[in-house]
Parts: structure tokens; C-alpha cells; sequence
């Protein structure tokens, strides 16, 4: 196959863009194939050549036995280097114009010396055929040797191409390196809101239902934008990628220092001009010129515009960095860079941050240390224990300073304690012993004094409900002793009397008694007779049965009669969204 497209390309036998061949390993159709994308290799295209080599897991390197290693040779090598790559053939061309042996050494031993590490070599000819058949079988065992990615992995493939077909559409193409692609999938488009869908999928000029990376693909997209794709952008899984414009990155192949302040970042087929700020030695942070779907642990390559020195190697440490609006920041920041390794860590990442949601970590690429805490948060250990103790003390406080409300509302809390989301505080009560959350309220573990006022008025509403317990007091008596409002509110929560309606308060174990007295009753009983046993009024009885009811003592039979519930003897019904109340003892 050709891999040069372009008319210009074959007149002047020189490739000036991406191309794209294949073959099939076994050499029949139906079995495996390795794709490649053939880059330039003049120098005035080594952002083009960038464009090709970012997405690919492996490299077939070519050295001319004629010219030996040019400095575009040293220069990609450097780029291969900066990204990491790790597998390689090394093919010494035009081997019957000159001795291949002493250029074969020489090229062996400079990439022995970067990440492709020592790399099978083949002296060849295509004009007399010699070595290709040892050329065929190294690129079936480096195929066969590479690392199988996740199918199941975040789809995140960086575009090299895009056309239009009559009939079909906007197709862009591009190297699938782990994950599945189907037809009629949902994609994103690398701005995070271009919604598309998959229509249809090639690999290698045939249709397929699905692809699996690594592998070249053809994506036939449908979309109101889809026609604004090109080289550099990406297609994504939705909901799965941060986009980020400002990464911490540690930086490879030259001082920070050395580097100038604007430089391009190239990865995948993305060229994206960014704004350097150096933090260490190696340690910087990327400004970048638009947001790209980057997670810890990309590898990718800083050049300087024009190319007048060698580009440098970087790993991404963080996407999503702290802002730095302190004095003292930067420093504090490089020394937290220093320590970390660009390799994801759920545990470190999570130290930290200290509160991350599980979902926004999946995506930075960091795999959860462990499970959420409330919702889909995450919490550091140390954070969690620092936050508890703060609550109950914020609990406590506020029970002192409001003694007629001592229960502090959720929302308060969750912004005394800066969190963000309600879910957290309720966590937080219940891995507390000394906190209990009630009806949107927060208790400590033993209720405040009531003021002399209040406690004075609880007395005397006590002492008539000994003599008749179901005669709960009228509006204008609980008016006179000074139960109202936030009087009688403090009452009920700090367990000294029990609501059992509006307006009606009785002893706080006025239920289990009630309970007791109906259960002497004939079943089913009516609200009368009820109403007769108890010696209360209507006023008073009809709440309390409605509350016994919530609380399971008791249940409907009808519309005129109730009866006892089973297994509420021992006074312990099931409880159906009680009113607030503490069992435990008053303190008076």
C-alpha cells in the first residue's frame, strides 16, 4: 500500500502528512493485521510527525544504511523518549547502497540508552527484497508482545484525520488505544458538550459492530457539530474526563529554568500552546490554551515554537491543581510536587485533597482507595477523625448558646465546617458517638440544662399530668406557665414532655401507658371508648391516637374503629416517622 496520499507527496517523494497502511500478520485476510501511521521525517514537519506518534504503543524506527542517523533521527528518538514509549523495531533501509552494520550498532546503541531500551534490528532492501522476511516475522512478535488494554477502559481517541462521505457524513479517524467503541454508542466531543453518536465503524476498510483498542478505527459520527471536527480534538466517553486547563507536570530532557515561558504541548494529535510557570528543578506549572481530557500519568512532549532546541518530556501529576492565592503557596507546592511520582495513587491523591468525590478521582485516571464515606464522597482518614471533633464541638457549642434551641440544623453545620454537601454531616452524626441527628437537627450526647424559666414551667405542667395523664394542658395553661414557642421546643427536645400534636404535650412516656390502658380494651375498640378509658377529651384523643398509630402501637380497622397491635406489649412499637424525641433521661 501507499501511504503517501497526496499527489505532491509522490512528485517530490517526500511525505508531507500522516499516512495510513496496514497488513495482515499471517499474511491472508480475516486474521490479525498491524496498522501503521507513517509520519514525515524533515524536520519542518515534526509537529505533524508529533500528530502521528502520540496515541501509538509501539514504533518501527527507520534508518537509511546510505546516511547513517540524521538529526531528525535523534529528534524523534527524543520525542519517543519523552513519551515513553517502550517497543520498537529497528529497520536499517537501503542496505544494498552501503554496509548496514556499522549504522545498525550505532543507531542499537542510541536507543538502548531511552525507554525502547534494547530493540531487534533488520538490515533490508526494498529494491532487492533482502531482509524483509526477517522484517515480517519482528513485527509479528512485537504485535503479538504487546500489552492487551482494558476493553472495558474510558474511550478517549485522539482524532488524525476527518473528511466528509456523500451519504454518510462526517468520518474521522484515529489510533484506539483501550477501550471499546460500538455503533450507537454516545460520544462527547473533547469540549465536554458536543453530544454525538457513533453511526457507523471501520476498522482497516471493514465494517465492524464494535473495535477494541489498540487498533485504527474509522468513526462514522452524526451530530450538529460533528462537521467542526479535526486533527487535535477527541473523541470521549460522557462523564468520564475532567477537562482540564492548568496541570502540574514534571518535566524531562532540560531544567525548567532553561525553558522558555511559552511553549506547545503535544499529545496525542493535540498542539496546544501553553504558558510555563516553574515550580523546582523539574516541576512546573501549564497554562494551557484550551482544556484537554488529561489524567495522571499522560506522558507527553513540550517543543519550543520553531524547534531550535530539542523537546522535552513531561508526565502529568495533577489536573486539577490548587490555585495559589496565598503567600507562600509556591514554595509549599513545590515541595508537594517533589514528592510525587506522576504513577496514580487513590491513597496519596487522597491525603491530599482530603475530600475528592469517587467519581471526579476515576477521572483524573486514579483508582478509589477504598469506599465512599456518604453519597460518593471520599475522605481522608485523618480529615474524617479532625472533621467529627469539630462537629461535636460546634454541636455542644451551639446547644449552649441556644438553650431553648439546642438542636444545630445540618445546613449550619455543613457550612461551619465547610463541606460540601449535606450527605457529609449526616455521615459524620452517624459515626459519632456523641452526635444523633433528629428531623434536620443535631444533638450532643447529653441534652443542656434547661434555663430556671422553662424548667420551672415543665414542672408544673408535670405535676397536672400526674394527677391526670391524658388531660393534656389547653393552649391558655401552657400560656400562663410560660410554655410557648421556643419555651415548649426546648421541652419536647430535651425530652421532658412529649408532643404528641399541635398543642398537645403530655409525660414523656404518655405513649406506652396509652398503649397499656387500650389494650385492656375489647378489640377493636372505637375512639370513644377510647377517648372514655384514657379520661381525656376529644381534643387530646384523637392526636394521640393518630400518634400511637405512627408509633405502631396501634392500627386501623376501619373508619370508626382500631385495635391493638401484636407485639407491642413491652411498649416498643415500631416507630413510622416519629416526632423528634430523646428516650434518654432529662436533665433538669
Amino acid at each position: 500500500m501507499e501511504p503517501d496520499r497526496f499527489e505532491e507527496e509522490r512528485r517530490r517523494g517526500l511525505t508531507l502528512d500522516l499516512g495510513f497502511v496496514w497488513t495482515p500478520l499471517s499474511g491472508g485476510h480475516g486474521g490479525e493485521h498491524l496498522a501503521f501511521v507513517d509520519v514525515p521525517g524533515h524536520e519542518r514537519f515534526v509537529a505533524t510527525m508529533l500528530a502521528g506518534v502520540g496515541p501509538v504503543p509501539a514504533v518501527l524506527f527507520v534508518v537509511a544504511a546510505d546516511q547513517g542517523w540524521q538529526p531528525q533521527s535523534q529528534e524523534h528518538l527524543e520525542i519517543l523518549d519523552a513519551l515513553g514509549v517502550r517497543h520498537a523495531v529497528l529497520a536499517v533501509s537501503r542496505s544494498d547502497l552501503a554496509d548496514p552494520e556499522a549504522v545498525r550498532a550505532d543507531a542499537v546503541a542510541r536507543m538502548a540508552a531511552t525507554s525502547l531500551g534494547i530493540v531487534p534490528s533488520v538490515a533490508v532492501s526494498a529494491v532487492t527484497g533482502t531482509g524483509l522476511g526477517a522484517l515480517r516475522r519482528e513485527l509479528i512478535r512485537l504485535g503479538r508482545s504487546l500489552p492487551v488494554p482494558p476493553a472495558d477502559a474510558d474511550v478517549r481517541l485522539w482524532l488524525d484525520r476527518a473528511f466528509t462521505v456523500r451519504g454518510h457524513g462526517t468520518v474521522v479517524t484515529g489510533t484506539l488505544g483501550a477501550g471499546t467503541l460500538r455503533v450507537g454508542d454516545r460520544m462527547v466531543a473533547g469540549d465536554g458538550t458536543t453530544a454525538l453518536r457513533v453511526r457507523g465503524l471501520q476498522c482497516l476498510r471493514e465494517d465492524v459492530p464494535a473495535a477494541g483498542g489498540v487498533a485504527r478505527v474509522a468513526v462514522n459520527v452524526h451530530g450538529p457539530d460533528a462537521g467542526a471536527l479535526g486533527r487535535g480534538q477527541v473523541l470521549l466517553t460522557p462523564d468520564r474526563w475532567l477537562l482540564s486547563d492548568l496541570i502540574d507536570v514534571r518535566v524531562r530532557g532540560a531544567p525548567v529554568e532553561d525553558l522558555p515561558r511559552t511553549l506547545t504541548l503535544h499529545i496525542g494529535t493535540a498542539a496546544v500552546p501553553v504558558t510555563l510557570r516553574p515550580f523546582g528543578p523539574d516541576t512546573a506549572r501549564l497554562t494551557l490554551g484550551r482544556a484537554l481530557p488529561l489524567r495522571v500519568g499522560d506522558r507527553a512532549v513540550l517543543r519550543e515554537p520553531g524547534g531550535r532546541r530539542m523537546p522535552c518530556g513531561v508526565s502529568v501529576l495533577d489536573v486539577r491543581p490548587p490555585r495559589l492565592t496565598r503567600r507562600g503557596a509556591a514554595r509549599a507546592r513545590a515541595a508537594e510536587l517533589e514528592g510525587m511520582t506522576g504513577r496514580p495513587d487513590g491513597a496519596a491523591e487522597l491525603r491530599r485533597r482530603r475530600l475528592v468525590r469517587r467519581s471526579e478521582l476515576a477521572a483524573m485516571g486514579v483508582p478509589a482507595p477504598g469506599a465512599p464515606v456518604g453519597g460518593d464522597w471520599l475522605v481522608d482518614a485523618a480529615h474524617w477523625a479532625a472533621l467529627r471533633d469539630r462537629l461535636e464541638t460546634e454541636v455542644e457549642h451551639h446547644a449552649t448558646q441556644h438553650p431553648l434551641e439546642p438542636g444545630l440544623p445540618t445546613e449550619a453545620a455543613r457550612r461551619l465546617l465547610g463541606l460540601p454537601d449535606r450527605s457529609l454531616v449526616d455521615a459524620l452524626a452517624g459515626t459519632s458517638g456523641k452526635v444523633s441527628s433528629v428531623r434536620g437537627r443535631l444533638y450532643g450526647d447529653l441534652r443542656p440544662t434547661l434555663p430556671p424559666p422553662v424548667r420551672a414551667a415543665v414542672d408544673a405542667v408535670r405535676r397536672e399530668l400526674a394527677r391526670a395523664p391524658f388531660r393534656a394542658p389547653e393552649a391558655y395553661r401552657l400560656t400562663e406557665v410560660g410554655l410557648t414557642g421556643k419555651a415548649l421546643a426546648a421541652a419536647v427536645s430535651a425530652g421532658a414532655l412529649l408532643r404528641v400534636g399541635d398543642g398537645i404535650v403530655l409525660l414523656p412516656e404518655a405513649d406506652a401507658r396509652a398503649a397499656g390502658v387500650l389494650r385492656g380494651l375489647r378489640q377493636p375498640f372505637t375512639l370513644s371508648e377510647a377517648r372514655r378509658a384514657l379520661d381525656t377529651t376529644r381534643r387530646v384523643a384523637v392526636p394521640l391516637l393518630e400518634f400511637l398509630d405512627a408509633r405502631g402501637y396501634t392500627e386501623r380497622v376501619d373508619d370508626q374503629r382500631r385495635r391493638c397491635r401484636a407485639g407491642t406489649e413491652s411498649g416498643g412499637g415500631r416507630e413510622s416517622n416519629p416526632p423528634a424525641r430523646d428516650p434518654r433521661t432529662p436533665r433538669f
